[in-house]
């Protein structure tokens, strides 16, 4: 009988009593948990190759604010973030999350409803979409091509990105149904694993962060087109591969 493998959070917070509570909370539902008190300590030690599977980040931070350390954990790492906020103003979400954020919840918060957002993004991320004669490991669509495995979005002009979790699941639930018109309460079960709330803007600022990865112009996309009243879809021909137009199979 083979031992359960732990999963590994970052939690990054000044106040010493969260600290304390996450790390008791996430450590009694069988999760190691590493704490920090500043943005610059965290960012260093991820720097120097230590690993998790997601990290808790607080906004208000002494130093480096939340967003900054998002922003530049966003240079170099796909490390997946959930963000704390204690500013009810629905505008520090959103910046959040446009700056790469995986979720958000807002502080005073249940420990039981954080479990539940962090099981929804390590389940999202440990199960890739089902391996089908669908599901090709290259994905073109517009001049584009979405390596699948290595999540790397190659553009028209032959440059290649690399995708947050969160923007390759939203790009790769766009592609396996183009031409159908998806919710934004389907958008949000697929890639965050609950509903989408009223005033919720979570699924409009995620796709507005992929339209703009795409190139797309913000006032007439068209690409990822909005549905009025019904949702998004993606509007063009999707073509799948087992070998790479730009891509270098690895």
């Amino acid at each position: 009988m083979t031992s359960e493998v732990l999963k590994q959070i970052f939690v990054v917070d000044d106040d010493q009593e969260i600290r304390d509570l996450l790390t008791q909370y996430l450590t009694t539902n069988r999760f190691v948990v590493t704490a920090f008190e500043t943005g610059e300590a965290f960012l260093a030690h991820v720097r120097a190759g230590n690993q998790a599977d997601l990290a808790i980040l607080d906004i208000m931070l002494p130093g480096a604010n939340g967003f900054d350390v998002c922003r530049d954990l966003r240079s170099f790492s796909r490390l997946p973030v959930i963000m704390l906020t204690a500013n009810s103003d629905e505008m520090d979400r959103v910046v959040g999350l446009e700056l790469g954020a995986d979720d958000y919840l807002a502080k005073p918060f249940n420990p039981r409803e954080l479990l539940a957002r962090i099981r929804a993004v390590l389940r999202r991320i440990d199960h890739a979409p089902e391996v089908t004669v669908k599901s090709l490991r290259f994905v073109r669509f517009a001049d584009f091509e979405l390596d699948t495995t290595a999540r790397n979005l190659w553009t028209p002009s032959g440059e290649s990105q690399s995708l947050t979790g969160a923007d390759f699941y939203l790009l790769n639930l766009f592609v396996d149904r183009a031409g159908d018109i998806l919710s934004r309460e389907f958008i949000a079960e697929q890639t965050r694993g609950r509903d989408n709330l009223p005033m919720d803007r979570f699924v409009d600022v995620h796709v507005s962060r992929l339209r703009q990865r795409l190139g797309e112009d913000a006032r007439r996309p068209s690409l990822i087109q909005t549905v009025r009243g019904k949702g998004y879809v993606l509007s063009c021909e999707v073509e799948r591969s087992e070998t790479p137009l730009f891509a270098t199979i690895d």
